[in-house]
């Protein structure tokens, strides 16, 4: 598995532990082994244009997922396909307020961004009420596991 981090944001990350961190939910979720991802982190300007051009929504926001092969987990039935997952873009300055307000650290926070932007890369969304009881019950479990506890 391919998960190249990049740290253009200036703040003080943990990158290879989010490097760990995907590759893990990448394995858990049975994504092909010669998949790639790139995980990006930047500044507030960088999200704030990034967030603006592709949701047409002014400000910063905490992650962004651009997918580009439309992977999908292999399941039971079907074995997953190689490819370009796509970009998960995170913003450090974004998580550390969010970090601060759920009372958890912003490394925490930036690993529960990261997972959620690979959902995304992976088909799940949280636009209906079922499918995000899906997607964060995911996100939870993968979290959970990842830090040792019951999955």
């Amino acid at each position: 598995m391919s998960v190249d981090v990049n740290n253009e944001s200036g703040e003080d990350v943990d990158e290879r532990r989010l490097g760990e961190l995907s590759r893990f939910v990448l394995d858990r979720l049975r994504v092909h082994p010669l998949a790639e991802l790139s995980v990006l982190l930047v500044d507030v300007g960088a999200m704030e244009s990034l967030h603006l051009k592709w949701m047409d929504e002014p400000g910063p926001t905490d992650v962004l997922s651009f997918p580009m092969d439309e992977l999908r987990p292999g399941t039971d039935d079907r074995e997953p396909d190689p490819g370009l997952l796509g970009d998960v873009v995170l913003c450090p300055v974004v998580a550390r307020s969010q970090a601060e307000a759920a009372g958890h650290s912003t490394d925490d926070e930036l690993q529960l961004l990261c997972a959620h932007g690979i959902l995304h890369l992976l088909g799940f969304d949280h636009a209906e009420p079922d499918d995000e009881r899906e997607m964060f019950g995911l996100q939870r479990d993968l979290l959970q596991a990842w830090r040792g506890g019951p999955a």
